[in-house]
């Protein structure tokens, strides 16, 4: 696991250089024994397979540096991170705030840039409770691991600017929509001194409505250094109460952290 941020350089990932050196190969292959282009487009298409199941697998570092768990430092410490998503959202932020100030816990929210500058204020109030703002993209495109490196970088940048004049705070982490992407992704990162993040689990809280089920998926194999995800803007609404899940949730989620002795604290607070 590579330390975020400062001064980051892209340097590409050992699979990214052998798929490089592979086309590189495939074209030579080509060039001196035109008799074997079957096996050198074969070799190039399955390539471009596994290139595309790395990008739709959020967890894979085959791309790039990417943190499914914190630094070991803090997972030692008995740290873990609370990451909220799609946010923020009028109706389920400030509650959401509410229940993370009741339990003295701190969370990463991955805001979208949009909804930023359509709830500046919120964007505010979650930086000065002691909570972070992330990001999370500009418009949350679901063809988002379709783009381009041009379109990447200026969605990525359009909501880092965005972030930082609204909380007066530059994003430090960021979270690709659905936690899916492509191989132009990390050396755009690495030009806006970003880290990708994803998670350790998740419970599918935008789809799943069932309290119970999500908490159990969150709280399997509990440890120091993990990463959870959960969703304020999106949310799915209990299948009881009718609630946005979240606010089901996480109060029990904070209160087995509390048993487990461990401590929720943002991203940038486990890079310390």
């Amino acid at each position: 696991m590579q330390r975020a941020l400062s001064g980051r350089v892209w340097r590409p990932s050992p699979f990214v250089v052998a798929s490089a050196a592979l086309h590189l190969a495939a074209g030579v292959a080509i060039l001196a024994r035109p008799r074997l282009w079957p096996l050198s487009l074969g070799a190039v298409i399955a390539d471009h397979l596994v290139l595309t199941a790395a990008g739709l697998w959020p967890r894979s570092s085959l791309l790039g540096s990417n943190w499914t768990r914190l630094p070991p430092a803090a997972a030692a410490r008995g740290q873990v991170a609370i990451t909220i998503d799609d946010g923020p959202d009028p109706e389920v932020t400030p509650r959401v705030l509410s229940v993370l100030k009741s339990h003295g816990a701190s969370a990463s929210f991955f805001c979208v840039g949009s909804r930023v500058e359509r709830h500046p204020e919120l964007a505010r109030e979650i930086q000065s409770q002691g909570h972070t703002v992330e990001n999370h993209s500009y418009r949350h495109a679901h063809s988002f691991s379709l783009l381009g490196p041009g379109t990447i970088h200026a969605e990525i940048a359009r909501a880092q600017d965005c972030i930082e004049a609204h909380t007066g705070s530059r994003p430090r982490f960021f979270r690709a929509p659905a936690g899916l992407r492509n191989p132009f992704l990390d050396p755009v990162l690495a030009r806006l001194q970003l880290q990708l993040a994803s998670w350790t689990r998740r419970g599918f809280d935008t789809v799943n409505r069932d309290a119970a089920l999500l908490h159990r998926r969150l709280v399997r194999s509990l440890s120091g250094g993990d990463i959870l995800l959960l969703h304020d803007g999106n949310a799915a609404r209990a299948r009881r109460s009718g609630a946005p899940l979240i606010l089901e949730v996480l109060p029990r989620l904070l209160d087995s952290l509390a048993e487990a002795s461990l401590r929720p604290v943002t991203l940038r607070a486990a890079l310390d």
